[in-house]
């Protein structure tokens, strides 16, 4: 905490931090209100119906939509919006707490060759992630690592990373695959590949990836296609 409280006097405003959003209204007061001062929301509105970009407007974030549907696809438009050193992800939907970006940022800080942080989940209950979408997961990491030779648990919606290298490794998936697309560009591109735990909550609604039998093989196809590039 001593050197993001150090990096935070030398820089007013550190990262940005990439909301995708689909209908979260019900969360967003939530997650908006915890955002660290030095930290700049972006919500990507992702075509919501419920008045989700006019509420993430009100208060304060930074609001861009991308008509695309695709969890890429806001992902991407957030990190073109991005101007910040450095670049975060999350989801929106309550699952994860904004107050645990230092322990993101901490880790990077002071590394002179890019560094991507990704978040090992830990469900607060069993409920929060079932064990069918946690061996998903697993199986999905476990190909990330034996693609790249890196060690990871999760392959999680809460990362970071420094801007500029990140835009510079182009990524193209716009749909479910895109976390995957990031740890394997970063990794063989030689980066530093991080990972740190973060408490994973309960989701405010259904999941719009996840939340069905046709989501889960949507994005299971997303990552099997991100991971064949």
């Amino acid at each position: 905490m001593r050197r993001v409280r150090a990096y935070r006097r030398s820089v007013s405003q550190s990262v940005d931090v990439v909301l995708p959003c689909l209908d979260e209204v019900d969360a967003l007061a939530w997650v908006l209100g915890r955002m660290p001062s030095w930290a700049r929301a972006i919500v990507v509105d992702n075509g919501s119906a419920d008045g989700s970009a006019e509420l993430a407007a009100s208060l304060g974030a930074t609001v861009v939509r991308e008509m695309r549907r695709g969890y890429g696809a806001a992902c991407h438009s957030g990190l073109e919006a991005a101007t910040a050193p450095w670049v975060a992800f999350m989801d929106c939907d309550a699952t994860l707490d904004p107050h645990h970006l230092p322990t993101f940022l901490e880790p990077a800080l002071g590394t002179k060759e890019p560094v991507l942080v990704v978040g090992r989940r830990s469900p607060v209950s069993a409920r929060n992630w079932p064990w069918h979408l946690r061996f998903a997961n697993r199986v999905v990491a476990d190909r990330v690592n034996r693609r790249t030779g890196l060690r990871l648990a999760d392959i999680g919606p809460m990362r970071l990373a420094p801007r500029a290298p990140l835009v510079a490794l182009d990524l193209t998936d716009r749909r479910s695959g895109y976390p995957v697309e990031t740890v394997v560009r970063a990794a063989e591109a030689g980066w530093r590949v991080i990972q740190v735990d973060v408490p994973y909550g309960q989701r405010s609604g259904r999941s719009k990836v996840t939340g069905t039998p046709l989501g889960i093989a949507r994005t299971v196809r997303d990552m099997t296609v991100a991971l064949a590039r």
